[in-house]
């Protein structure tokens, strides 16, 4: 009886380990692989910015409430919205974003 009991939790004490330590982990990696990035210049792409100050395709836009200096082929202007197409750097290359109708970043 005592030799049963044992067995029974010496096996499940084993499933629990490989559970924790296998399953978890394998089923996590899969999870987290498919997010998009908060960090780093992946972190940038697609956020959209607002423009402080703009002179001749150069200047700086506010982004998660910090200045980035930007540069851009589209004529903007201050309080215009823009999307981040790249990071070149410490520069953001951004493009015009007329259709969007709030302030988002």
């Amino acid at each position: 009886m005592i030799t049963h009991i044992l067995t029974v939790l010496i096996v499940g004490y084993i499933l629990f380990e490989l559970i924790e330590h296998v399953l978890f982990p394998l089923v996590w990696s899969f999870v987290i692989r498919n997010r998009k990035s908060l960090c780093g210049n992946e972190g940038m792409l697609g956020k959209m910015v607002e423009v402080r100050s703009w002179q001749d395709g150069e200047g700086r836009v506010l982004v998660d409430g910090e200045l980035w200096n930007a540069a851009s082929d589209d004529h903007l202007q201050p309080g215009d919205r823009a999307i981040v197409q790249r990071v070149d750097g410490l520069v953001l290359k951004i493009a015009s974003s007329k259709s969007d109708g709030g302030f988002h970043a």
